[in-house]
């Protein structure tokens, strides 16, 4: 018989490289530590307490007012240190000048109060004699110091430290009241506009009717700090 035929050799695999491992995924950077979880950071007014003695420019604001023929109390140091509203040296409002009154409760810091009462007797009064040839005679305060965040949430509102006065009305020495709103009547909105236009400036932030719907009932002045001096006007 014949001899089997040789089984073949079978032809050796090419070597196939191992897959390499996925390379693993970067790591993401960690927070900075003083993020706060991107919470705003508590207002540096917080902290803000009297003195055993009142501060010379404090002393010198209370003479300008009284000088101005502005009215005034004293009230005790507003602090709360968990919401952060602070006025080291309040005072409550009783007018804005010799005779102009304004609505109760307007509690201010001084510095306020004073941008204030020039504010009336330097533009709302001669606006309100051009205007209708009458004085003025009060103004509506819708909102003073309030420990408050702004609407919204998040950083504290300048009412928080008696730095922002909210405004509904005027009141004329012929008994004609001028209120605040979206669609004044024609003599009512060139006035209105008048005092908007100049607050800008005195004030560091105007707002009012049309800027958002919380101020559609009233204007907002306020003096708070901004950059380069800037001022924020709607």
């Amino acid at each position: 018989p014949e001899a089997p035929s040789a089984v073949p050799i079978p032809t050796q695999r090419p070597d196939i490289a191992e897959p390499k491992p996925p390379a693993a995924a970067p790591k993401p950077p960690e927070k900075p530590a003083d993020t706060h979880d991107n919470k705003i950071l508590p207002d540096p007014r917080s902290a803000e307490l009297p003195a055993d003695k009142m501060p010379a420019e404090e002393v010198a604001c209370r003479e300008r007012l009284k000088t101005l023929g502005v009215e005034f109390e004293e009230h005790k140091a507003e602090h709360d240190a968990e919401i952060g509203c602070s006025i080291p040296y309040p005072i409550v409002m009783k007018t804005l000048g010799k005779s102009i009154s304004i609505g109760a409760g307007a509690e201010l810091n001084c510095q306020m109060a004073e941008a204030a009462a020039r504010f009336a007797v330097e533009v709302i009064q001669p606006a309100a004699k051009a205007e209708f040839g009458a004085d003025l005679k009060s103004i509506g305060q819708a909102s003073a110091f309030v420990c408050r965040p702004r609407n919204g949430g998040g950083k504290l509102s300048e009412h928080a430290f008696g730095n922002a006065l909210d405004i509904a009305s005027f009141t004329l020495s012929d008994g004609r009241t001028i209120e605040v709103g979206p669609v004044p009547p024609e003599k009512d909105a060139n006035f209105l506009n008048t005092i908007r236009t100049a607050a800008c400036g005195p004030f560091k932030t105007v707002l009012g009717p049309g800027s958002d719907p919380d101020h559609a009932l009233h204007f907002h002045f306020d003096l708070e700090p901004r950059r380069n001096g800037g001022t924020f006007c709607q």
